[in-house]
């Protein structure tokens, strides 16, 4: 069994150390940039949010990604979802 290796990751703003399999790092690394790449494109559409909302839209896209990519259908219902989001946060603030 290999051991497990320190990682130091930044989703966001912040920064968290975790420790995993020598093999899955790149992966981890490559799930990072992507999500950090999604929340750089939704401060871009939804400006005047705080990282903890771009983060929950990172998050709801990337769980129902392999549904959007499975039946393309769903990627309307997915913006739409996002967008009713975005009006309830408004109306909080």
């Amino acid at each position: 069994m290999a051991e497990l290796i320190p990682v130091n990751i930044v989703i966001g703003d912040r920064n968290y150390r975790i420790k995993t399999n020598p093999e899955d790092e790149e992966v981890i690394r490559k799930t990072l940039k992507t999500i950090n790449d999604k929340i750089i494109e939704f401060k871009t559409q939804f400006a005047g949010k705080d990282m903890q909302d771009y983060i929950a839209m990172v998050l709801i896209w990337y769980a129902t990604q392999t549904s959007a990519e499975t039946n393309p259908a769903l990627e309307k219902e997915f913006t739409d979802a996002l967008l009713k989001i975005e009006q309830q946060i408004d109306k909080a603030l």
